[in-house]
């Protein structure tokens, strides 16, 4: 058993490298994501900048910049290999488990990125309320780009022979989503207003709650929509 746990994960850390590679040869992910992350974050700033904003609506900018500079992104992990012809390659060479596994991991690693870059420019150009937790709200952005992640992988395989798919996943996304949007919004707000860890673990657990829940069941419905 342990064994084959290894060679799955080690089957799954193959994907990521593979995908890490593209990427950085590309850079189409990273240059969207950023572009639209910077751009976005400069207008809020210019928009608002002579207001003094209370955490709650701090929390709804920040969330709403990484929802969308993620969605800008993230379908291409499995419509490239639709377009390059190398999702049939990839359906001989692992099983759907590996493939959904490492798909996922590879859209934590940018979406965590996402977080690394958007946090610190945020914190630059707005003028973020005294006293706020930025530990709790690093760990919240963590747990909640975790689950968009989650339901995002599964979604992009779902559409990735579909017309239009660039511009499907935000609108199939959005209603999946919305949950973890307004429980993710509502914990960082807390936090930024200067809130302890036992403020928001209900929150917390929501998110984790979601995250294995959107997992597990992508697991299981993942081999379907990938050998359909």
């Amino acid at each position: 058993m342990g064994r084959i746990f290894y060679n799955s994960l080690r089957g799954a850390w193959a994907l990521v490298k593979k995908d890490l590679v593209d990427e950085l040869r590309t850079r189409y992910a990273i240059t969207t994501m950023g572009l639209f992350a910077l751009t976005t974050l400069v207008m809020v700033s210019f928009s608002t900048g002579i207001f003094s904003l209370d955490a709650g609506l701090h929390a709804a900018f920040l969330w709403i910049i990484i929802f969308f500079s993620a969605m800008s992104a993230l379908a291409r992990s499995f419509i490239k290999e639709e377009e390059k012809g190398t999702a049939a390659a990839l359906r001989l060479s692992a099983p759907p488990e590996i493939i959904f596994t490492g798909k996922l991991l590879y859209n934590v690693l940018l979406l965590l990125g996402l977080v690394v870059v958007v946090l610190p420019l945020y914190l630059f150009l707005m003028n973020l309320p005294p006293g706020a937790n930025y530990a709790l709200v690093i760990l919240l952005l963590f747990s909640g780009t975790a689950c968009l992640a989650g339901a995002t992988t599964i979604l992009a395989a779902m559409i990735s022979r579909a017309g239009a798919k660039n511009s499907l996943l935000p609108v199939i996304a959005f209603p999946v989503l919305l949950p973890v949007l307004l429980t993710a919004i509502r914990g960082t707000s807390i936090a930024l207003a200067g809130g302890k860890a036992g403020g928001v673990s209900a929150e917390l657990t929501f998110l984790l709650s979601y995250l294995l829940i959107i997992v597990t069941a992508s697991l299981l419905l993942f081999p379907f929509v990938w050998e359909d």
